[in-house]
């Protein structure tokens, strides 16, 4: 296991490198006369190559880059060019509202998806069709349409939740509580749906394996013949599935903080970007590829502890 995860975390290093080389250096051209954006049109020749100067983007690009790399390592992730905030510290403000969003989606997506997708396969009939009809109206269905009617109809018309804002964990729990929890809503039914019917799928496929009936024979119940073979078995694509959901779940965060008014990496994307704040955007494409990380790391070694041959691999 040692070695498996040694293998893991040097691959999460080696695709945080390849992900900050590639984003800076397809950005950094893409973006402009950037010292001009700041300065605003009135500003003169002189003042322009004045302010590249002091930013450094006088030099050639790979300079840049392993300029920005070294202090970045360094735990230094520049400054926004725009307030000249520091990169780390915006990220520490806006990482709490997303990670609140992606760990409980997450969870939840989990739960509920190897629920009924298990639930499903053994009891097959119409609960079957149920579900795979669920399945496709939820992967068909966009987060947006949902979070605007749970807004629409929770928030505003029912006055049950909070229609904008965020409050953390540490200062309210139950006002946390309350302002994630539609947002939590719109961003699971379409993950649920993915990953429960790969999770039947799995399910219904262990089932007509010999040794099934092998335990079946020895008087096990049913529950915890599912409990405990089916499950550990049929988890693998399931995991697999929902840290792939991790990416839609982000994704998906940037329209949800939007609607709902969060102030989370997804708003601050948006901002960064629509502004050519690019030491900021740059920050929020690693904060997310490094929960994307996580979670699949996360995933990996859950995986490898319920099947030892994925250490192999």
């Amino acid at each position: 296991m040692t070695i498996f995860l040694l293998r893991r975390l040097l691959s999460a290093v080696v695709l945080l490198l390849a992900v900050s080389f590639l984003a800076y250096v397809l950005l950094y051209p893409a973006a402009g006369d950037i010292a001009r954006n700041i300065l605003g049109e009135n500003a003169s020749e002189a003042q322009v190559a004045l302010k590249n100067h002091e930013l450094g983007l006088d030099q050639p690009l790979l300079v840049q880059y392993f300029t920005w790399l070294m202090k970045a390592l360094g735990g230094d992730l520049g400054a926004s060019y725009f307030g000249s905030a520091s990169v780390w510290s915006t990220l520490m403000v806006r990482l709490p509202v997303t990670l609140s969003l992606v760990i409980v989606v997450t969870l939840l997506t989990g739960v509920l998806a190897f629920a009924a997708g298990i639930y499903a396969a053994v009891r097959k009939g119409w609960v079957d069709r149920t579900l795979q009809i669920l399945a496709t109206l939820g992967d068909a269905l966009p987060s947006f349409i949902v979070a605007l009617f749970l807004v629409t109809y929770f928030a505003i018309q029912l006055k049950w939740f909070p229609a904008t804002g965020f409050i953390p964990l540490t200062e309210s729990p139950s006002g946390w509580v309350r302002a994630i929890t539609l947002p939590v809503i719109a961003l699971t039914i379409g993950g649920v749906a993915g990953v429960a019917t790969q999770v039947r799928s799995a399910t219904l496929e262990v089932l007509r394996h010999d040794y099934i009936r092998t335990v079946r024979s020895r008087g096990l119940s049913e529950r915890r013949i599912i409990l405990t073979s089916v499950l550990r078995n049929a988890s693998t694509n399931g995991l697999t599935t929902l840290a792939v959901q991790v990416v839609g779940i982000l994704g998906g965060a940037v329209v949800i903080e939007s609607v709902f008014a969060l102030p989370g990496l997804g708003s601050l994307a948006v901002e960064a970007t629509s502004r050519t704040d690019l030491p900021l955007v740059i920050g929020v494409v690693l904060a997310v590829v490094l929960i994307i990380v996580i979670v699949n790391l996360l995933v990996d070694v859950l995986v490898a502890w319920l099947n030892p041959k994925v250490r192999l691999s």
